[in-house]
């Protein structure tokens, strides 16, 4: 089996080990609970609200059922049963599956982390680059005066701040997916989501019109989720380009007549992608928890208003939903660990050192 592969397969087989640890303390927390609130973890589809509040021989049913009195390793390999058969719990507070809720929004989170990551990493790689060649100039101070300024705002204050302007101020780009005056239109029967993506759906059912339009509502969320990690990923790898720079093998590649640009870009970066390409692959994993607040501050209903519901006061009464709260969070563990995947594989087919280690018996 040839190195890579194997490489693959054993990251693989991590996932499905780090979810169960994971959701066991996740279960775990929740046992801290009583069973008449875990019990909710277990309702059935469509239960009302009067059934919830009045109707104790539901809830007792339910711990009789689920064995929500027994011990911590009982309760807890029941409720993964149900996970891994798809049932991921019943919200009543949304009146959905939970499973059901992730599913139909995570094409509006996706569209936010894709866009973001395409542009985070290229400019803050390029930012990098450019900042080490001309280190001590104008150019390198600005970048690391806006890499500082980046770093210290909180994605929750540039939302209000790009709002106000563009917003409030200008009336350019308003919160939401699309313009209020396209809404109408992307929820028409004859309108098919393809993908969830807008950006592409628009295209893809004959209204270019939208797929710009979402485009341009895509602007601000990106804008204020990327800028901390275009930040990070520049300084990462404006410092290992600096060293790379002062080894004798770029002296020797100039000294050979080898233009400077192909020195610096091809030689040079290659061997400062390491460190980047980690700061990368945990930038793109961070992606997921900060993507909440984004989404929560510009109006897309993505997987974050999964949370909200489950924070929300329900059946009129201060309470919590459980269900949609541990789906959430087994849900966002998941893609975290399938983006630090995926990066790793990038690494090891970039870095050729990764490979070279890789091929060591």
């Amino acid at each position: 089996m040839p190195a890579l592969l194997k490489f693959l397969v054993r990251r693989i087989v991590v996932i499905p080990i780090t979810l169960f640890f994971i959701t066991a303390i996740l279960y775990g927390v929740t046992m801290l609970a009583p069973p008449e609130r875990r019990a909710y973890l277990y309702l059935p589809t469509r239960v009302s609200t009067a059934d919830i509040l009045s109707d104790s021989p539901l809830i007792k049913s339910i711990i009789q059922k689920y064995h929500l009195d027994d011990p911590y390793p009982v309760q807890y390999f029941s409720w993964l049963s149900n996970l891994l058969q798809g049932d991921w719990g019943y919200s009543p507070t949304a009146r959905r599956d939970v499973l059901e809720l992730l599913v139909t929004r995570t094409p509006v989170t996706a569209e936010l982390m894709l866009y973001t990551a395409l542009l985070f990493i290229p400019l803050g790689l390029a930012s990098g680059v450019v900042s080490a060649a001309r280190q001590g100039r104008r150019v390198d101070h600005g970048f690391r005066l806006a890499a500082f300024i980046g770093t210290s705002i909180p994605p929750f204050v540039m939302a209000l701040v790009l709002l106000s302007i563009f917003y409030v101020g200008l009336r350019a780009i308003s919160p939401g997916r699309v313009d209020p005056s396209l809404e109408a239109v992307v929820k028409a029967r004859d309108w098919h989501m393809y993908t969830g993506l807008m950006t592409l759906d628009g295209f893809l059912n004959g209204r270019a019109d939208i797929s710009l339009d979402a485009l341009k509502h895509l602007i601000l969320p990106v804008f204020t989720l990327g800028l901390a990690h275009w930040a990070t990923l520049g300084r990462v790898t404006r410092v290992s380009m600096i060293e790379e720079l002062d080894k004798e093998y770029v002296v020797a590649a100039e000294g050979k007549g080898l233009r400077p640009r192909r020195v610096l870009w091809v030689h040079a970066l290659r061997n400062a992608m390491l460190p980047a390409l980690t700061s990368s692959a945990l930038s793109a994993a961070s992606l997921v928890t900060g993507v909440y607040v984004v989404e929560i501050m510009y109006n897309l209903h993505g997987i974050s208003e999964i949370y909200s519901i489950a924070s929300q006061n329900a059946f009129g009464v201060s309470t919590f939903d459980p269900a949609p709260a541990l789906g959430f969070a087994v849900y966002s563990v998941f893609i975290v660990l399938i983006v630090m995947l995926v990066m790793d594989v990038i690494q090891a087919i970039v870095d050729p050192r990764i490979r070279a280690r890789l091929a060591e018996p």
